[in-house]
């Protein structure tokens, strides 16, 4: 708390120092506008738009990437088939693939799109790792006592995985909605959050775009800590079973 009020003190000092709130409002006008934002008819609209169709990209990219990454992790044949779209996915600039999405896609579809293609290759790649880490030796002792393979997979495999899947998730969270968002300030969907930051810009009107910045701050920060607490959750009933 100490930390975010010097944050806001400085932020504040530095806003009556230039003076010009097209250029950096104050923290104060910015508060009180993110107040009555949800008041306006359309605000829940938008929060919901972008709500579903980024986690619809998330938990999609979750379970592709967990299962090509189990894939790659047995197979070396499919490591090396993946190989160059993965890398590709992880050096080309989003808003390059936002462009050709849209040649693909409709608008709506967008962020959906966008967040499944940058989710996709951290959960791949750390999936594959977590499988990678498992102790071969722990696998044979599992064989020689004919351990049931759902068994097996809970006592040997999840121990190793669930660290690695873990970090993926925290990763990609807060990557989803800022490739989501960002997705959608580009292809400029009706209703959608994105297209509420780049309206605020085409008018000028900063205070209203950092409002709805802090809005997509928080439904990151809170989608994130939701996600990983009731994953950890079922992890944890899993490993008991």
């Amino acid at each position: 708390m100490g930390a975010i009020l010097f944050a806001l003190l400085l932020w504040e000092i530095v806003a009556l120092i230039v003076h010009q709130p097209v250029l950096l409002p104050t923290p104060i006008a910015v508060l009180q506008r993110a107040w009555r934002l949800p008041q306006e008819a359309a605000f829940f609209r938008s929060v919901w738009y972008s709500l579903s169709r980024i986690t619809l990209g998330f938990l999609g990219a979750l379970i592709a990437g967990s299962v090509l990454g189990a894939l790659a992790a047995r197979f070396r044949l499919v490591e090396i088939l993946l190989f160059p779209f993965t890398a590709t996915v992880r050096s080309v600039p989003v808003a390059s693939f936002v462009v050709i999405a849209l040649i693909w896609f409709t608008s709506s579809a967008l962020s959906v799109f966008i967040s499944f293609l940058i989710v996709l290759p951290i959960v791949y790649q750390n999936v594959k790792d977590g499988f990678s880490a498992v102790d071969k030796k722990e696998l044979e002792m599992a064989r020689v006592y004919r351990v049931p393979p759902l068994r097996t997979f809970r006592i040997v495999y999840l121990s190793k995985i669930k660290p690695f899947f873990l970090a993926a998730c925290h990763t990609a969270c807060g990557l989803a909605w800022k490739s989501g968002v960002a997705a959608e300030i580009i292809g400029i969907p009706n209703y959608s959050m994105g297209e509420r930051l780049y309206m605020s810009q085409l008018t000028l009107d900063t205070v209203s775009l950092l409002a709805w910045t802090f809005y997509i701050v928080l439904l990151s920060v809170l989608f994130e800590k939701l996600f990983l607490f009731l994953t950890e959750k079922l992890l944890k009933r899993l490993s008991r079973v």
